[in-house]
């Protein structure tokens, strides 16, 4: 399988909250991709959950939407089926 098909749980659940918040103010993908300063392109992988996204990326996108980049992340994992380390004995 080629590396773009395989898609993480992280990117897609990223991609799926990227969508329905650009969804809910309204915009294609192109003013998104506009007002985030990178190609529509590049927004539909996103959103697809095909790209492995940079911190600036996400900065960008949240910034763009007008959210916390905390909101889009909060909650994914990147192995989500192992239980979080808290420290705690």
């Amino acid at each position: 399988m080629p590396a773009q098909a395989r898609r993480h749980p992280a990117a897609i659940a990223f991609g799926a909250r990227v969508r329905a918040r650009r969804k809910e103010l309204g915009w294609s993908q192109r003013v998104l991709a506009e007002q985030a300063d990178m190609d529509w392109s590049y927004a539909a992988q996103v959103e697809r959950g095909e790209r492995n996204l940079t911190l600036l990326n996400i900065l960008r996108i949240a910034e763009a939407l007008d959210i916390e980049a905390a909101d889009l992340m909060d909650g994914l994992r990147l192995n989500p089926l192992k239980e979080p380390d808290l420290g705690v004995t």
